[in-house]
């Protein structure tokens, strides 16, 4: 039950949706009949054309109608609520009894007995407002539980920051694993039977843990995962990146769930541990851990939960290169998935819903290399007067088909976001070049590296978008050329309207780049200032670890003798006590509840954790969970 003098715990920060709505199903249902009218029209030998157009368009094509009808097809799925009776008798019955008023102290109870959970917020190089934000909002979560910030970016003003805040810190010397590598590490300090992963910019609501550690109450559980929504949708880079996922995350993901496929996506997320031993840890072996991650839980049974309630909110990448990395980082990924660990093997212990859920999740990307495609084909005509399709179509016909695939899509975009979003079809159309990088690197093995959305450098835009500007020359001429051949033969065609289409939309992207870069050059921020969080209690514990050579090797240099005990190596079980020789932090300056200076230059080999001194008015129950 809940604290005796407490309030009732608010609602979430958006009410949750059974279901697609009857109009919704409806406009599924119509665009899924454009889909395979506009299929079978390009699959008809007499609307055949030339022969190289003709493939290209069928290529890009098929890889657009098969993802469009398996959209609809899972969308149409995702009316069941996961939220049965046993989560909701789990829930009433989560905070159990106690005398704060304090909801952070509230403690958990899952089955009728209590839990305890760690929350691990992940940070590599994010500047410090952002992931003070995230901070105190994970430390303002309903249900007692412990924050850790988990520092792949070995900053001390990062460190500092958590100790003001009261979280606890965690370093590790190398980075190997990445972000996979950083909460595997932090699993061998922290031993929680759940713990949660946000990224540094993703700040929970207060009712995360309310709304889906009642889940587990089913032992088949393996994780939670809440959408990932974003409140920084200031440019054209944000918004394309943010809209682009709204129709996933609102109706594909619960979709997901009828067939127990519904994914990791990295951040928002609630895990079970035994879930993730037996597993081995999060996999390490790919930048898009949490895919793979679901992948192998799925294979061994486990069951994944995913709910549409927004209970964290985060930043979208904004520049150019933050998305870039991102997508190439997500793609690789997807590729590396078909191409290793093609989910149609007899060897994947899947059912026939999960082999087919996850193909699409292998080869999600393969529609941003169709645009690729598409974009040759005008050229085609223009230049060399080969047509995709038999002149005896005419443009009336073919406008007919092509809306029935593309308007109806854009139709159910637009009711699913309320407006059309010119910015995602933007991106679509120019991100290609990531797609076919991230699909190399996937055929060569080759490492894409570790960067987190919001921790890239101010570069020019223009660094990574060559292709892009090259193949915008190259439509522009060509725009020309046909305007020119138009004008001399008296007639509009199609693929003079088609080619000045896909240079507008080009030159849409490169004028967002153009701006990036001013606003770069002149020193100006992309980023609004964040909304201000309530503010948590300062109670900070700070873990560093160090390999054994490193820490030997200082020790000789300094000739510092090393302290009594700490209580276990970098994987140990448990925590330690302060070695003898740091004394303990002073609790009334801010900036000295951290690692001593001393101590800071020759840590132990061991993961040393360094407790502040408990208040006197405290009482003993208090103190012990305190230091617990």
């Amino acid at each position: 039950m809940r604290s005796l003098d407490a309030p009732s715990t608010p609602p979430p920060m958006a009410a949750r949706t059974p279901g697609p709505s009857p109009v919704m199903t409806l406009m599924v249902i119509l665009a899924t009949i454009g889909i395979l009218g506009y299929a079978f029209f390009l699959l008809n030998p007499a609307n055949r054309g030339d022969v190289i157009p003709w493939l290209l368009v069928i290529t890009a094509e098929s890889v657009l109608v098969f993802h469009a009808l398996l959209s609809m097809w899972t969308i149409l799925a995702g009316a069941v609520d996961p939220r049965d009776f046993a989560f909701h008798q789990a829930k009433a019955a989560l905070f159990g009894r106690s005398r704060t008023g304090d909801p952070t102290e509230w403690p958990l109870e899952l089955d009728g007995r209590r839990i305890a959970v760690d929350v691990f917020i992940t940070t590599y190089g994010e500047p410090l407002d952002i992931v003070r934000r995230t901070v105190t909002g994970a430390m303002a979560m309903h249900g007692r539980h412990r924050t850790w910030v988990l520092d792949d970016g070995r900053s001390d003003d990062m460190r500092d920051l958590a100790a003001e805040l009261g979280a606890r810190y965690v370093r590790r010397l190398s980075s190997g694993g990445a972000k996979a590598g950083n909460i595997n590490h932090a699993l061998t300090l922290a031993k929680g039977e759940f713990f949660a992963v946000f990224d540094a910019d993703f700040v929970p609501d207060r009712s995360f843990l309310l709304e889906t550690v009642p889940f587990f109450t089913d032992d088949r559980v393996a994780f939670v995962q809440t959408p990932q929504t974003y409140g920084n949708l200031h440019t054209t880079i944000a918004k394309g990146a943010g809209y682009m996922q709204a129709v996933f995350y609102r109706f594909v993901q619960p979709g997901r769930n009828r067939f127990n496929a519904a994914f990791c996506v990295g951040t928002n997320v609630v895990f079970r541990r035994t879930a993730i031993d037996e597993v081995g840890g999060i996999y390490t072996d790919s930048k898009s851990e949490d895919v793979w991650t679901s992948l192998l839980l799925h294979e061994l049974g486990w069951r994944s939960v995913y709910i549409p309630t927004v209970l964290a909110v985060g930043n979208a990448p904004d520049t150019v290169e933050a998305y870039a990395k991102q997508q190439l980082r997500w793609a690789t990924g997807g590729f590396e998935i078909l191409l290793t660990h093609n989910p149609l093997s007899p060897r994947r212990n899947l059912t026939a819903d999960q082999r087919i859920q996850y193909l699409v999740t292998a080869t999600f990307y393969l529609t941003g290399i169709a645009p690729l495609l598409l974009l040759l084909v005008p050229p085609l005509e223009i230049y060399l007067d080969l047509r995709p399709m038999a002149l005896s179509i005419s443009i009336t016909t073919w406008l007919v088909f092509y809306a029935g695939f593309y308007v109806m899509q854009i139709g159910l975009a637009w009711f699913t976001l309320g407006t059309f979003r010119w910015q995602t079809l933007t991106l679509a159309t120019v991100s290609f070049p990531i797609y076919l990088k991230a699909l190399v690197n996937a055929f060569t093995s080759r490492d894409v590296g570790w960067t987190s959305t919001g921790s890239t450098k101010a570069r020019s835009p223009f660094n990574f978008i060559v292709p892009q500007v090259l193949f915008f020359v190259f439509l522009a001429l060509t725009s020309l050329v046909a305007i020119w051949r138009d004008w001399d033969n008296g007639v509009v065609t199609l693929a003079t309207a088609w080619n000045v289409t896909n240079t507008v939309i080009l030159g849409a992207f490169l004028l967002a780049a153009r701006r990036e870069a001013r606003a770069l050059r002149r020193g100006r921020s992309l980023t609004p200032e964040g909304v201000g969080l309530p503010e948590a209690p300062p109670e900070p514990a700070v873990v560093v670890a160090r390999p054994v050579e490193v820490a030997q090797a200082i020790a000789a240099r300094e000739a510092v003798p090393v302290g009594a005990a700490v209580a276990a190596r970098a994987d140990a079980v448990a925590p330690a006590p302060a070695p003898a020789a740091s004394p303990p932090p002073a609790p009334s300056a801010p900036s000295a509840r951290t690692t001593p200076a001393a101590p800071a230059t020759r840590a132990d080999a061991h993961p040393t954790i360094v407790r502040p001194v408990l208040p006197a008015t405290l009482g003993r129950r208090a103190r012990r969970e305190l230091a617990s």
